[in-house]
This record gives structure tokens, C-alpha cells and sequence, in this order.
């Protein structure tokens, strides 16, 4: 909401808060250079390894970041401000910038994808939400062929990730780095109102959607500390920059994975600004953190995949992989937005206001408190659909503002809710454009395919509005505004979701772990058939998680770096997990 925030108030940040990530371009780490381990990508899942795997100094361990740094003199605050969010999805200085084909059920638009370009990848973008998904999501993967990554296998690596600012339990962490707060604008009324909304609809409210009991209305875990982002750059990367083992390479993009036969030896770069290239050297192994559009996209240029797109594309075949890029998911995402009658929402904090803009600025670069120290998404909920569901199949997110599809904010007072169906069966594909490295990928999310998938997002409007029209709402609801009041047929939903639906910005499982045809890696992060050779992002999810993407991907790196180091795995948590007794009969 705060786009413009500091744009009149300041041409600068001051960064004495934050610690410069020690970074080189390529020509300091020179193909002379020969490291144990070499991560491409440093986003959420990179800077994890980057920590870990360089934990031991006999290790030598390089980082290539194809973005800059995510600290800077003149602008970091787009990144450090959490309500300032939006600044990096519109422009492509920290950001690949990618638009999806046109979507045949969404009207043929082209929908916008932003992913991380910069050290701490999207999570440097991201709305800082927190959320693991569902305890099922996670015995799915297990049930799927990725053994050892259960939910019991998985929840003692989140909580080693995590500090809580509520403290340690049997879900919670307590002394990892990424740090993990309840937001700060308990005061903003809307909040609790939409809690107290599910609430009266019938549906549970819960104390922790991370912990025991996901399903049911509450408030938000998000990466935010002490005010700003709190990013894997900043939980992980800073506290290890300045290792001698560790180098950090930014500006730099991997054209493609070097192998003598099927063995991984290096990579090939070359500097953004230069295009100078260099090779780096791998001893011991290759791993790949580029996320779920890059990963796939960098075995597809090295020769990894399907033999005849590759031949297609003019890429000499290394091996045929054909899952590679296949089984693309993600979440949509509804802004389902009414009017407020009162003026208590964010319509304050824009531009319209230039001396609430000039001091929420200030504040924030004072004492990183105020509006600025928020991303405004603090209440949610997780619910089912349906009667047969067994778990929550609904995400909510509440932002007591306007803001359109566009990420700009409306003229009026108004709030609305997030809608995301959360297991959509329609599958997409990213595949080459071109042999080209720096040419954008083709990326197919294929959305709204399935009739079922149709169903469900009907489902999720007509479940949002009965939500809003609680008494809670009474006093604060105008109008509806998208989708209006005469949007009430199927048919007329379809047309307002083919029209106005989004990403989420969750693409998962383009090189799904497992052990079938369909799978590109083994449930150690190995690449199938290849030797020294690992994925490990988002890229590898069996299947998408019921929720934000960040806080699993970090998760799912921290038990691969136990995996790479060949530590044993963590003891198996025995918490236990709600289930709702009436799932097949009821839907609340």
C-alpha cells in the first residue's frame, strides 16, 4: 500500500540497521577457483545451503546470484520496508519480470509472475506471510515416493528454522534464524473483525495455523523483525558472509551446468554488466536453487530433459529427463473487495494523503515502527469447501485496503480478502523459448483447465461474501465492490474470475521429487540419472503446499543440507495434528 512511500521523503536509506552481504562479482572468484559445493540461486532456498553447507570450514562453498545484493545505499528500503511490498513486483531491477502465455480460461490474459532477482530471492519480494501448510500436505509427499519427508520428518526442520516471537513449543521454534512475529497493527479494528467474522460463520477460530490446527480463522504468522523483512538473506546469508569458505558472487547468471559424461563438474557464468565468462569448478557437487521457473530452465540449457523440445530448441542432449518443467502448480489468487463505511482503512496511508505518506516514512526510517513496519495482511483463515474435503482447501488473507490486480491502490475506503484455492488439479509446464539463456522462459500454469477447479473457485467467492456478510461486518460494510452484487450465477462468476483472477506468485513442482516417470529428483534432492547433481527449491515439491511457498522452502532446504552433509535426520516429531470428526459430512 505504501508504494510510493518514501519517494517524496527520502532519496536515500540508511542501512547502519542492516548488515552488508559480503558479495564479489566473477571476476573476484576466477575459474581458478575451485569450490567444494556451487549453488545457483540465491533465494530462500540457496541461502539456507549457503549457511549450512559452509558451516564447516573445510568446506569451500560459492553462491552465484544472477541479482544484485539486497542490501544497498540508495534503495534497500523497497526491500527492508515490509509496506512497501510492491515497489519490487512492478519493476525488474530486483525481479525476472515474467509473464505467463495467454491463459485460454482466463479471457487470454497474460498474467504477470514476478520472482526474486536479488539475494534472498523472493522472499526479498514476498508479503512476508508465514505459513507451512498442512500436516497431510506433507504425508502426501511421503505417501507420493518422497520417503523421509513426511510431516513427522518435516516439523523438526521447521521448527529448527524458526525463532517465534511467542516462543518454543511442540510446533514453534525458538532459536533458528528466520525470525517470526504476529505483526504489529493489532490496533487496526478490521483485523479481528474478519477473524470474528469466520468465526460467526461457523467455522473455528485457531490460535497458531502452524501449529496444531491450521483449519479456521486467526492471525497471521510473517518474516518480519524489529520492523523490517526479514528475508533468508538476512537470516541466513548475513550471519555467514563473512566466512573465508564462503564466496558470494552476484550480477552473474549460470548459463548453463558443466559435465564431463553424467557428472556435474561446474558451471558456466557469465558476468550481467561484462559478459565476461567464467567456469567454476565443482568438487563435490552442483546444487541447483534458481526456484521452480530457473531450475528447470538451467537443466533444460545444460542439456537436461525432454531430447526432443531440447533438439527442438537447438541444446545438445546431456540426458533425457522428460519431467523436467513438467507438472507445474500454483495457487490463483481472488481479491474479493466491499466498501468501508467508516474511513478507518488504508486508503489514508496513499498518495492522496502526502502528510500521512511523508510521516509513515519517517517513522519507519526512524525507528522502523508505524504503518511502514507492516505488510497489512495480519488476520487470515484456512477452510474447507466442501463436505469431503479432509482438509482446508481455502486460504484467506485480509487487507483492510483496496488494492486491484494491478497492485494499485483504489480512490475509496474499502477492504477485501485474498481468496486462493489451495489444490487446484490443473497442471501447467515451463518449457525453453529459445537456447538462449537470458531469453524468458515459456511458462504454461495452464490455469482453470479442470471443471473441479472451476467448482472450487466458485465456491471460494460465494464462501468470501457469506463471510463479509456477517453482523460483525455491519457496521463497517458498504457496498460490494468486486465482484459486484449482480455477480451471482455460476456463469457470472466465471466470467468476473476469468476476468480479474491472479497468481498468487506459488509456482512449485516443476521438478517434482519422487520415483516415478513423472519425477526429475529422488528424495535426496539427486537428479535422477545424473551424478552430482541436485535441485533443491520450491522446483522439487511433490505437490504444492496448503499455503505460502517461503517458510517450506526454507524448511525443505534445512533438511537437505542434513542430506548433502550426510548428518542424520533430526528425530521425528510425535505432535499431534487436529482433524476435524465430520470432514465427510460437513463443511464447518
Amino acid at each position: 500500500m505504501l508504494r510510493h512511500s518514501l519517494r517524496r521523503a527520502t532519496r536515500a536509506s540508511s542501512t547502519s540497521r542492516a548488515l552488508s552481504t559480503t558479495t564479489s562479482h566473477a571476476s573476484a572468484a576466477t575459474a581458478s577457483d575451485e569450490f567444494d559445493f556451487v549453488i545457483v540461486g540465491g533465494g530462500s532456498a540457496g541461502c539456507v545451503l549457503a549457511n549450512r553447507l559452509s558451516a564447516d570450514p573445510s568446506h569451500r562453498v560459492l553462491l552465484v546470484e544472477s541479482g544484485p545484493s539486497d542490501v544497498n545505499k540508495w534503495d534497500s528500503w523497497k526491500i527492508q520496508m515490509p509496506a512497501a511490498l510492491t515497489f519490487n513486483l512492478a519493476d525488474d531491477k530486483y525481479n525476472w519480470f515474467y509473464y505467463t502465455e495467454p491463459q485460454k480460461h482466463l479471457d487470454n490474459r497474460r498474467l504477470p509472475w514476478p520472482r526474486g532477482r536479488v539475494l534472498g530471492g523472493s522472499s526479498s519480494l514476498n508479503a512476508m506471510v508465514y505459513v507451512r501448510g498442512h500436516a497431510n500436505d506433507y504425508d502426501d509427499w511421503q505417501a507420493s515416493g518422497a520417503d523421509g519427508w513426511s510431516y513427522a520428518d518435516c516439523l523438526p526442520y521447521f521448527r529448527k528454522a524458526q525463532t517465534h516471537e511467542l516462543g518454543p513449543d511442540a510446533y514453534r521454534g525458538g532459536d533458528g534464524p528466520l525470525h517470526v512475529t504476529r505483526g504489529s497493527q493489532k490496533d487496526q479494528v478490521l483485523f479481528q473483525t474478519f477473524i470474528d467474522a469466520g468465526v460467526q460463520a461457523g467455522y473455528p477460530f485457531t490460535d497458531d495455523m502452524n501449529g496444531y490446527q491450521q483449519e479456521g480463522f486467526g492471525w497471521m504468522d510473517m518474516t518480519i523483525h524489529a520492523g523490517s523483512r526479514w528475508s533468508a538473506a538476512a537470516a541466513y546469508l548475513r550471519p555467514a558472509a563473512a566466512r573465508p569458505n564462503l564466496t558470494v558472487v552476484t550480477d552473474t547468471l549460470v548459463r548453463k551446468v558443466v559435465f564431463e559424461g553424467t557428472r556435474a563438474v561446474g558451471i558456466d557464468a557469465e558476468h550481467n554488466r561484462t559478459k565476461a565468462t567464467t567456469q567454476f569448478r565443482a568438487a563435490k557437487e552442483v546444487i541447483l536453487s534458481g526456484g521452480a521457473i530457473n531450475s528447470p530452465q538451467l537443466l533444460m540449457l545444460s542439456g537436461v530433459g525432454d531430447a526432443t523440445h531440447l533438439r527442438d530448441v537447438g541444446v545438445p542432449v546431456v540426458h533425457h529427463l522428460p519431467a523436467v518443467g513438467q507438472n507445474m502448480e500454483d495457487h490463483l489468487d481472488l481479491y474479493i473487495q466491499y466498501a468501508c463505511k467508516k474511513p478507518i482503512t488504508l486508503h489514508n496511508a496513499t498518495w492522496k494523503y502526502p502528510h500521512n505518506m511523508v510521516r509513515i516514512a519517517l517513522e519507519w526510517l526512524v525507528n522502523r515502527t508505524g504503518l511502514g513496519a507492516s505488510a497489512h495482511l495480519e488476520s487470515g483463515g484456512f477452510i474447507r469447501s466442501a463436505p469431503g474435503k479432509r482438509q482446508p482447501d481455502l486460504q484467506f488473507h485480509f487487507l483492510p485496503g483496496s488494492l486491484t490486480g494491478q497492485l494499485t491502490p483504489g480512490a475509496y475506503h474499502a477492504f477485501q480478502a485474498h481468496c486462493s484455492p489451495m489444490r487446484a488439479t490443473s497442471r501447467g509446464f515451463v518449457k525453453l523459448r529459445s537456447a538462449d539463456p537470458r531469453a524468458h522462459p515459456v511458462i504454461e500454469p495452464n490455469y482453470l483447465a479442470t471443471e473441479q477447479d472451476r467448482v472450487d473457485i466458485r465456491a471460494g467467492v460465494r464462501l468470501t461474501r457469506e463471510i463479509f456478510e456477517q453482523r460483525v461486518f455491519d457496521e463497517f460494510r458498504g457496498d460490494p465492490v468486486s465482484p459486484a452484487q449482480s455477480v451471482q450465477s455460476d456463469a457470472e462468476i466465471d466470467a468476473w474470475v476469468r476476468q480479474h483472477t491472479e497468481s498468487a506468485y506459488h509456482p512449485s513442482c516443476t521438478n517434482r521429487m519422487g520415483v516415478g516417470e513423472d519425477s526429475v529428483v529422488d528424495s535426496q534432492t539427486r537428479v535422477h540419472g545424473l551424478e552430482h547433481l541436485r535441485v533443491v527449491d520450491a522446483s522439487i515439491m511433490p505437490n504444492i503446499v496448503s499455503g505460502n511457498l517461503n517458510g517450506p522452502t526454507i524448511m525443505l532446504a534445512e533438511k537437505a543440507a542434513d542430506i548433502i552433509l550426510g548428518h542424520p535426520a533430526l528425530p521425528k516429531s510425535t505432535a499431534p495434528v487436529y482433524q476435524p470428526r465430520n470432514w465427510e459430512t460437513s463443511q464447518r
